[in-house]
C-alpha cells in the first residue's frame, strides 16, 4: 500500500451496514474512488438493492450476507470474499445505531429496560469487534490493510437518552487505540485503525427524534443545531473524505487516531 497518495483504486473494501444512510454513503465514497466493495449486512435484499446501485455506478460490488454478531456467519463472508477477489484492504465497521427500548429520554435510567441496554452495547461495541478480528486477521497475513471504525460525539461528551449507546462508542474509541497499537506492534505499519466521530446526521434510526411530522426540526434538534457552529446537520457524504483519506496511502503513519466529523460540535464550549 504505498505510492498511492490519496487513491484506493483496486483495492477491496468491506463494509458492514453497507446499505444503510451513513454506511451507504461510505460505500458509494469508496466505490467512486475505484475500490471494489462487498456489502456485509444481515438483509440480503438491502445488499442486493445497494450493489445493484454501485453496480449501475459503474462499481465492482458483491453482497455479503452476514450478522456482525455472529461469527460463522462473519467467517463464511470473509472465506467467500477471499475467494472471489483474494483478499480485504480495508474495512469500515458502520454497522450499529441505536434501540428504541434503550431510549431514556422521558423517563430516568432506573426504568430502561436491562435487555436493551445489553442489546445497544452489542450492536454497536460487539458488532465492529467481531468483524474487526475476522476480516483483520486476513489483513494481518498481509500485514497490510486499514481498518475505519465509527464513534460519535456521544462517546466523550454527555448526550441525554443515549446512555447504551454512549458507553458503547467510548469503548470502541478504546478498541480502536488498543487494537492500532497491537497490530502495529505484531505485524508493523502497513497495518492500520483508526475511526471517525461523526457529529449529528439524520439517518433513519433518529429522524422521528430530529424531524418532526411537519417536517421542521424539532426541540431536540434545533438545540443540536446551536450547539454546532456550522450551523447544521452532517450530509452523508460528508463523512467520505475523511474515510478516504484514512484508507489510503496519504494516512499512512496515522493509526489509532479518532477524527471528529461533527460541524464543531465537540469544539464548542458553548460560551
Amino acid at each position: 500500500m504505498s505510492g498511492n497518495g490519496l487513491g484506493v483504486r483496486g483495492r477491496v473494501a468491506v463494509v458492514t451496514g453497507g446499505y444503510g444512510v451513513l454506511g451507504g454513503s461510505m460505500a458509494e465514497g469508496l466505490a467512486a474512488a475505484g475500490a471494489r466493495v462487498a456489502i456485509l449486512g444481515r438483509s440480503p435484499q438491502a445488499a442486493e438493492e445497494k450493489i445493484a446501485a454501485l453496480r449501475r455506478s459503474g462499481a465492482d460490488a458483491i453482497a455479503l450476507v452476514a450478522d456482525v454478531l455472529d461469527e460463522t456467519q462473519l467467517r463464511a463472508a470473509r472465506e467467500r470474499l477471499l475467494s472471489e477477489w483474494g483478499r480485504v484492504d480495508i474495512l469500515v465497521n458502520a454497522a450499529g445505531g441505536h434501540v428504541p427500548e434503550a431510549r431514556t429520554d422521558h423517563a430516568p435510567p432506573f426504568m430502561m429496560p436491562l435487555p436493551a441496554f445489553d442489546e445497544v452495547v452489542r450492536l454497536n461495541l460487539h458488532g465492529t469487534v467481531y468483524p474487526t478480528l475476522l476480516f483483520g486477521e486476513a489483513m494481518a497475513q498481509r500485514k497490510l490493510g486499514s481498518v475505519v471504525n465509527i464513534s460519535s460525539m456521544a462517546a466523550t461528551q454527555a448526550v441525554s437518552g443515549v446512555v447504551g449507546y454512549s458507553a458503547a462508542k467510548a469503548a470502541i474509541e478504546n478498541f480502536t487505540r488498543w487494537i492500532a497499537v497491537d497490530l502495529a506492534r505484531r505485524y508493523g505499519p502497513g497495518l492500520r485503525v483508526n475511526a471517525i466521530a461523526p457529529g449529528f446526521f439524520v439517518a433513519k434510526q433518529n429522524r422521528g427524534v430530529l424531524v418532526g411530522e411537519d417536517g421542521q426540526p424539532t426541540e431536540r434538534a434545533r438545540t443540536i443545531l446551536a450547539r454546532t457552529p456550522m450551523g447544521r446537520f452532517g450530509d452523508p457524504a460528508d463523512l467520505q473524505g475523511p474515510v478516504l483519506w484514512l484508507c489510503s496511502d496519504a494516512a499512512a503513519f496515522v493509526t489509532g487516531a479518532v477524527i471528529p466529523v461533527d460541524g464543531g460540535f465537540g469544539a464548542d464550549s458553548g460560551i
